[in-house]
């Protein structure tokens, strides 16, 4: 389906570029979100009448991401989880999890689909993902995920916590223990051969 763009999208275009998308993401995404106009004579001739509205919200919209750029950088994301001995979570840590903490944090307004986080974190550690506050404006953060304060004061002191099973290691079994217990077990005094 050919539409038109009322916003910039990222790998996408530009305000007023013609672009060609499957026919789903139009219906569902684009279109009802106001996002882009069905591509036709007539609503070329509207577009160039909003064109300059349009990029008049479009440079707010940029404005109003470039302001919440040091609230963000500076936003402590710190997430204490339960784990197991091997550092592994109890659940994850999702992009809906650093969107909510940035809403309570920073009072950045930001939804999970601006979490530019790939997979969810599923281990203790730090983790670098950007916010993309805006298509232009992209912020990188850092995201501390541990068990505790103190665990997250060392990771963010540059340490790395490591994790593990203990191994107990057993003692070597000398020799003249086992014909001892052998012999103990037969009713034989050990000196006796």
């Amino acid at each position: 389906m050919k539409v038109i763009l009322t916003e910039k999208i990222t790998k996408l275009g530009n305000i007023g570029d013609t672009v060609e998308v499957k026919t789903g993401f139009a219906r569902n995404y684009l279109l009802p979100n106001n996002k882009a106009m069905r591509f036709s004579k007539e609503n070329m001739a509207v577009f160039e009448t909003k064109k300059a509205e349009l990029q008049a919200r479009q440079d707010a919209a940029k404005k109003s991401a470039e302001s919440n750029v040091d609230a963000v950088k500076n936003a402590k994301l710190h997430m204490i989880r339960q784990a197991g001995d091997t550092g592994q979570l109890y659940g994850s840590v999702s992009s809906r999890d650093i969107a909510r903490m940035l809403k309570e944090i920073a009072n950045v307004a930001v939804t999970s689909a601006q979490v530019m986080l790939g997979s969810p974190i599923k281990s203790v550690g730090c983790f670098d993902t950007k916010i993309a506050l805006h298509p232009d404006v992209i912020v990188p953060v850092k995201v501390y995920v541990a068990q505790t304060q103190d665990e997250i004061d060392a990771l963010v002191s540059g340490k790395v916590l490591t994790f593990g099973t203990k191994k107990v290691e057993e003692e070597p079994i000398v020799e003249e223990e086992v014909v001892e217990s052998v012999a103990a077990a037969e009713g034989v005094p050990a000196d006796a051969e």
